[in-house]
């Protein structure tokens, strides 16, 4: 399957959640470095889309549990916007967020509550789950060794970041 059927497959399972003011909110906090929360769970959900379709996984869950996984929507450095420990909470703010926005099935749900383990959230429960934790954690590191940078993917599946707000 060619890379343009690809990416327009992973935009049509996807097309909800990129339209909404949510989740290209997602581009005004930075991440991983330089990177955008917006960029880094699109990464991770286009790759967890690719390998689940490749070992004819719910492609579908992995996309949209991927994409949704770091929905937390406040600036992670900023200390009074969250209760405690940054990377044990955010799973739940996430998950909590994306539930407002979409109706989540129970593997998409358990996917944003996982992705994390074994630091912090719920025990992944289906392959997708696992999946989407590994493919989180090999982007985070592509991202913070500064190996690819996610904004390119952004760019070229036209996905539009909501502007910055002063």
């Amino acid at each position: 399957m060619s890379l343009k059927i690809r990416e327009h497959e992973f935009l049509e399972l996807t097309r909800e959640l990129l339209d909404s003011d949510q989740v290209r909110m997602m581009g005004r906090w930075k991440h991983h470095g330089p990177v955008t929360t917006l960029d880094h769970s699109l990464f991770v959900a286009y790759n967890s889309y690719r390998v689940a379709r490749f070992l004819r996984l719910d492609a579908h869950a992995a996309a949209r549990g991927g994409l949704l996984h770091d929905l937390y929507l406040y600036d992670s450095k900023d200390k009074s916007a969250h209760p405690g420990n940054q990377c044990f909470d955010h799973p739940r703010f996430a998950a909590r967020n994306a539930a407002k926005l979409t109706t989540l099935s129970p593997k998409e749900r358990n996917i944003i509550l996982s992705h994390m383990w074994p630091l912090g959230g719920a025990l992944p429960r289906s392959l997708e789950a696992w999946l989407v934790d590994l493919v989180d954690t090999i982007c985070a590191g592509l991202e913070i060794s500064r190996i690819y940078r996610p904004s390119r993917l952004r760019e070229r599946l036209g996905v539009r970041p909501l502007p910055a707000v002063y």
